[in-house]
């Protein structure tokens, strides 16, 4: 039986296939849990209408995070830590802190949570971020930390 899935399903395939199903499987499991619709000629062309359009919109994400991808490599991030008589830095400056201080600083809309430092930074100097912005888009950007 050919079904078209409506939704991710780990043991067939991702939403949108056409699979092949054993019958019972089908018709007793997929169609009444409303986890995938009956292949026939209508629902066929409205699915590959759905995956061209899918196809395209994944383009267009794609191209627009290459475009800010470009646009954050060229900015430097300036941030400010307290640092003791003694020279210590007091406190750390985590991945949430960079992300903000970037939003703030460019005005570029960019998730927090995309923006990774691989250690906290708990002295001054220059560092490395990477704003993962797509699967396939990552850039890395500079962050510089001066004493107040």
């Amino acid at each position: 039986m050919k079904v078209i899935l409506l939704q991710d399903i780990k043991s067939l395939g991702k939403k949108g296939e056409i699979v092949e199903t054993a019958e019972g499987y089908g018709r007793n499991y997929l169609l009444p849990k409303k986890l995938a619709k009956e292949a026939n000629a209508a629902n066929v062309n409205q699915a590959k209408k759905d995956q061209a359009t899918a196809a395209h919109r994944a383009a267009q994400a794609k191209d627009e995070a290459v475009v800010l991808g470009a646009q954050i490599e060229k900015v430097v991030v300036k941030m400010t830590m307290r640092v003791g008589d003694n020279g210590k830095v007091f406190g750390s400056i985590n991945s949430k802190d960079v992300a903000e201080a970037l939003i703030q600083q460019t005005g570029l809309n960019i998730d927090r949570r995309k923006v990774e430092l691989k250690n906290a930074i708990k002295g001054l100097g220059e560092y490395t971020a990477v704003a993962k912005l797509h699967p396939d888009v990552t850039s890395k950007f500079k962050v510089m930390v001066e004493k107040e």
